[in-house]
């Protein structure tokens, strides 16, 4: 009697084993884990913005150029203008983005055209600006702003500040505030017309 009670008891000592073991076989079979994720898109790392200001007519070109190689370290950014803008004159800009952190600097301005749909270069100025308009959109007809006009009125100081938003909401009505989004970048020039 002893031995069929020993017996029962191994039977449902197996069957219980056998269903731990099959429902741990199900379990990590329906794990989370992914061997493909997605890729994670991290933010650009911008050391350098040079813009380039090139006017209709026989006024000089002017760049303009931040450069700022420690990051959020303690020095602020090297900015330096290579002459005023002329009066009454529209000028072609074109924006450049580098990451000299690393040898040969990696050109981010590649990098935001690719994804021109997740950036926007949002402009604001005070003083002798008359306009600033956008020459390039991204695939959905939204502005980006790697390519812009901007036109000066007679004479007088004057402030462009030109912020680079990372997955602003698209369409937005071109203010900071509209668009949302990280800023990548944010820098304010002090210009001269004459």
């Amino acid at each position: 009697m002893m031995s069929i009670f020993l017996n029962q008891v191994k039977m449902k000592a197996n069957k219980y084993i056998a269903f731990l073991f099959v429902g741990g076989l199900l379990l990590s079979s329906c794990s989370s884990d992914d061997d493909n994720p997605a890729p994670v898109n991290e933010e650009e790392v911008i050391t350098t913005l040079t813009v380039t200001l090139t006017p209709e007519g026989d006024s000089p070109v002017v760049t303009l150029e931040s450069r700022d190689l420690d990051g959020d370290g303690p020095n602020p950014p090297v900015i330096s203008v290579s002459g005023p803008l002329a009066g009454n004159t529209t000028y072609t800009g074109s924006i450049e983005l580098l990451n000299e952190t690393v040898s040969p600097p990696e050109d981010i301005t590649e990098e935001v055209a690719e994804e021109a749909d997740e950036h926007q270069f949002f402009f604001s100025s005070t003083g002798a600006i008359s306009s600033i308009s956008y020459l390039d959109e991204d695939g959905g007809g939204n502005p980006l702003g790697l390519e812009f006009s901007l036109s000066t009125l007679t004479a007088g100081p004057t402030t462009l500040l030109i912020t680079l938003r990372h997955e602003p909401k698209k369409p937005n009505d071109g203010t900071l505030a509209d668009a949302g989004g990280e800023t990548d970048l944010a820098q304010t020039f002090s210009l001269l017309v004459q």
